[in-house]
């Protein structure tokens, strides 16, 4: 096996792929270098000697300085290198691409459920929720209800587990049974939130158009909505947010008031007869073949390791190529881990009113930052740091694999809905949560999650699909990963090859043939970006 990768021509740094020793001697293109000192799988040495203000290349970009003598051979860690991006202002050169070869997928097809608007939902959903934080507690109660009567579900090993110990026969714990439902066509999910009043005027508006856009993706059938009346975000507001995205909308959805209703009671018991009637008609709607260019992809990423940028984000940025050049919409997001290589994505615009979009959103952002008192400088975390991601420029460049090559077609801010085919650029926070909240809010229909430490994050309303960047996360977390890239860095799969593995998982998933790890552990995930103070 290969024990160290340069991923570009132009990098002075190289990725250890396994676990390397001090004065061990590594081969890279037939030139031997001696290891100055230990260095951990996923971390990085230098393949020259870098002096005090060198630059740090890797991905072909600037990703960090040194700001002590790194001797070639020798550990990049946070004790030598400090975090420094390049300077973007504008559009540098044309920008030409070279689309894969796609004739394997072009008459593939999922089962998807098709809207009146022409969009095509990977689930079929009813959903309810709040417009205030004040329903919360109503939400839950219906929560609580309709899923004791419309799921059979047995006693989870945990509850199973729990018993036996109260009743002193621990052994007795069961496995944990799979989730029924009464109907065979139709979920019903719930999300609740901490927003709608109490906070800026602009979050409530920016609030009430993530929440149109829930209702307006192609995986929701129709919705419950519950309202107190007094809150900022107005029943009117949200309506408005919801024309604004599709004046054609034909959705069902219902919207209780509680403050013109009276008792909590008269209202829970008209919400439920009411949706109840509604759930079981949706219930008629069944899956049907449609194009791949129906799948509108999110992309993520997130507990990142120091092989995530050259196996996990990589093989689902070919993915991402594959479909926008099927006409699909791939969406990359988490701006914050756009730094560094912002001259890349502005170069890839197609039109130049989307490159100044772009700009003007990461400056604003970052300004933000500062203004707080941070920078994006302090985004990797501590497990980032620990698996070899120690400056953001360069978990950035690694995270931005993930939207492949292919030219931008649309710029989009917070809560702004994707409506053109090919990749979309979304702004959202580097926050999972809230970034895969944000990317299902503007239409994606599916998330794919690139992870290199393991984390449990799923939508409500979109399946959410795992993917690993070594094979020990795989085999230690299995219950949450769903596709091993591991063999791309055993160099047993190419990019192509592990791509193709990826598209086919995802096809089966979108039709409802498999069914993703963080729906099987009903990880429904709902954060909303706030980007206001509260007053």
């Amino acid at each position: 096996m290969q024990k160290i990768i340069k991923v570009q021509a132009e990098d002075n740094v190289a990725v250890a792929l396994t676990s390397l020793t001090e004065g061990e001697l590594v081969t890279l293109n037939e030139e031997k270098i001696t290891i100055v000192e230990a260095v951990k799988a996923k971390h990085k040495i230098a393949l020259e000697q870098i002096p005090i203000g060198g630059k740090i290349i890797m991905y072909g970009v600037l990703v960090g300085k040194a700001i002590s003598a790194i001797p070639k051979g020798g550990l990049l860690s946070t004790e030598n290198v400090k975090h420094t991006s390049a300077q973007t202002t504008g559009k540098t050169a044309d920008y030409s691409w070279t689309a894969p070869d796609v004739s394997g997928y072009q008459d593939r097809t999922f089962l998807g459920y098709h809207r009146p608007d022409g969009q095509v939902g990977t689930e079929n959903i009813w959903l309810f929720f709040p417009l205030v934080f004040c329903e919360n507690k109503n939400i839950e109660r219906l929560k609580e209800v309709f899923e004791k009567e419309l799921y059979i579900d047995e006693v989870s090993e945990q509850r199973q587990l729990l018993r036996g110990l109260i009743s002193g026969n621990a052994e007795a714990a069961q496995p944990q049974a799979k989730r029924k439902s009464i109907f065979d066509n139709i979920k019903v999910k719930f999300i609740t939130h901490q927003g709608g009043c109490g906070g800026i005027r602009q979050d409530s508006e920016l609030l009430a158009k993530l929440l149109a856009g829930y209702v307006n993706n192609p995986n929701v059938a129709g919705a419950t909505v519950l309202s107190l009346g007094c809150q900022n975000l107005q029943i009117q507001i949200f309506k408005d947010a919801l024309n604004a995205i599709n004046t054609d909308f034909k959705k069902p959805v219902l919207i209780y008031e509680q403050q013109q209703m009276g008792t909590v009671e008269q209202m829970l018991n008209t919400t439920i007869k009411d949706s109840f009637l509604s759930i079981k008609k949706a219930n008629e709607i069944e899956r049907k073949p449609a194009p791949l260019s129906k799948l509108k992809l999110g992309l993520e990423c997130g507990g990142s390791d120091g092989f995530s940028g050259i196996s996990a984000n990589p093989t689902l940025g070919y993915v991402s190529d594959i479909l926008a050049a099927l006409g699909g919409s791939p969406i990359l997001s988490e701006f914050p881990e756009l730094c560094g290589v912002e001259q890349e994505l502005v170069n890839r615009c197609v039109n130049e009113e989307d490159a100044k979009k772009f700009l003007t959103l990461m400056q604003a952002y970052e300004q933000s930052v500062v203004d707080a008192g941070s920078g994006f400088d302090m985004n990797p975390s501590p497990g980032n740091i620990k698996d070899g991601l120690i400056t953001d420029a360069m978990k950035s460049a690694g995270a931005a694999k993930k939207g492949g090559t292919s030219p931008i077609t649309a710029v989009l801010d917070y809560a702004e809905y994707v409506t053109k085919p090919g990749l979309n650029l979304l702004c959202t926070p580097g926050n999972d949560v809230e970034s895969t909240t944000g990317m299902v809010g503007s239409g994606a229909n599916m998330v794919v999650f690139t992870t290199g430490l393991g984390t449990p994050t799923g939508n409500p309303i979109a399946p959410v699909i795992k993917v690993s960047s070594n094979t020990e996360l795989a085999e230690k977390m299995s219950d949450i990963i769903d596709v091993d890239t591991g063999a791309v860095i055993r160099g047993e799969k190419t990019i192509p090859e592990m791509a193709s593995i990826l598209l086919d998982y995802i096809i089966d998933v979108a039709s409802g043939k498999l069914v993703s790890k963080a729906d099987q552990l009903n990880q429904d995930d709902f954060i909303p970006w706030k980007r206001g103070v509260s007053l």
